[in-house]
């Protein structure tokens, strides 16, 4: 399948068709692999692909160069979603040399030993292939500490590896060719990988146009290429990256009985009537991955459990385990939950809400036994969620 990024650069990849969890995060529409050719007078591979995928990239590079002829191998990054083929491609391309940086010369050491010409670069070294120059622009921790850009310079071509992608595998490979809400996918992305990176993306993107760097076209490791009005995705990147938030909340609670669920959505209803956006999802019934990419943009997070043996249910546990994992900020949140003959559920959910280092609110618990919600605790639910939403939009302000 031939597909020319820009001016001699072309898409070299594999498509993960079946891929369905990656990092521990549901993936249900696949993945791709992104590896590009660079062909002057010296031909560059700027990554590889997964392991187990490399027929499918040599047999894109054979479609512009023999592989043996590769002058040059670029290690943005190390993960083996990325050079999981590299050892199969310095056998192909036996004189060829990786371009890589200090601490992904490390760990391909550590790997293979020494047996290939590794050579290291800093930000602003360039690698001439002729009439094409390469940039290098080093961004540790975007999302390992190896990480880098490779920038076509003449051709305004960024290949960002790990920033910018998304997981979907689709016959097409530029954003602009699909149907597909390909933001919403990159906030997926973004939201399960790199929100806990968040800091550290914001201060590499300010760091952007002193660098130089215009790009026209934004090329990732994963999903589609950015060709059209690329600035929407690093616009994104800037909002997601500094927890610029929308006025919404996302409700998500684990339910024994129906209480604690009649209670989510009373709440959801006085948070809607305060003129908030809310997204509510039961937790047995829906992704992690998916409540955390309404979540990254939500001002407010409110979380529900049952309590069973005195804590809160265990696909809440696992939702607040993912959730302090991922670190937001910038967010109001908010515990409740209906219990039995005795509670704690709740109160472990404000515990570690306050944890995470969200901005609390009075939790919201009621206590029935055998019955159904009185309509003062109905009332009482749609107050709280007004009151949510009255924090929300006074946090916009």
């Amino acid at each position: 399948m031939k597909c020319e990024v820009k001016n001699g650069i072309y898409w070299v990849g594999a498509i993960d068709w079946n891929m369905r969890d990656f990092h521990g995060y549901d993936t249900p529409k696949g993945t791709s692999y992104n590896a590009y050719l660079i062909v002057d007078e010296k031909i560059a591979l700027v990554d590889t692909v997964k392991g187990g995928f490399s027929e499918e990239m040599f047999m894109g590079i054979r479609e512009h160069a023999d592989p043996a002829k590769v002058d040059y191998v670029i290690v943005n990054h190390l993960e083996k979603d990325h050079s999981g083929s590299l050892e199969d491609v310095m056998a192909a391309a036996k004189g060829a040399q990786i371009y890589c940086s200090t601490r992904a010369k490390a760990g391909l050491v550590d790997k293979y030993g020494e047996k290939w010409p590794i050579n290291m670069v800093k930000t602003g070294d360039t690698l001439k292939l002729g009439k094409k120059t390469l940039r290098f622009i080093e961004v540790p921790m975007i999302h390992w500490p190896d990480s880098m850009f490779t920038y076509a310079e003449g051709d305004k071509v960024l290949l960002s590896n790990d920033a910018f992608g998304q997981h979907l595998a689709t016959s097409q490979r530029f954003e602009d060719e699909v149907r597909a809400n390909v933001l919403y996918d990159a906030r997926a992305y973004y939201a399960n990988i790199l929100m806990p990176l968040s800091p550290i993306i914001a201060e590499a993107l300010k760091k952007l146009p002193g660098l130089n760097i215009a790009p026209e076209i934004i090329a990732p490791s994963h999903g589609l290429i950015w060709r059209k009005d690329p600035g929407r995705i690093v616009t994104a990147y800037a909002a997601w990256s500094s927890f610029r938030p929308k006025a919404e909340a996302v409700i998500a609670y684990s339910s024994m009985w129906g209480l604690t669920d009649m209670m989510a959505r009373l709440i959801a209803w006085g948070i809607m009537n305060e003129g908030v956006d809310v997204r509510l999802y039961d937790i047995h019934a829906s992704t992690l991955a998916s409540i955390m990419t309404d979540l990254l943009e939500a001002k407010a997070v409110v979380v529900g459990s049952s309590t069973q043996n005195n804590i809160m249910l265990h696909s809440t546990a696992e939702f607040m385990a993912y959730l302090r994992g991922l670190r937001p900020k910038n967010k109001i949140a908010a515990a409740f939950g209906a219990y039995g003959w005795a509670g704690g559920a709740v109160k472990e959910i404000d515990d570690g809400l306050k944890a995470a280092g969200l901005e609390t609110m009075e939790p919201l618990a009621f206590k029935h036994i055998m019955t159904t919600l009185s309509e003062d605790d109905k009332a009482k639910c749609v107050e709280f969620g007004r009151g949510i939403a009255k924090k929300v939009k006074g946090g916009l302000q």
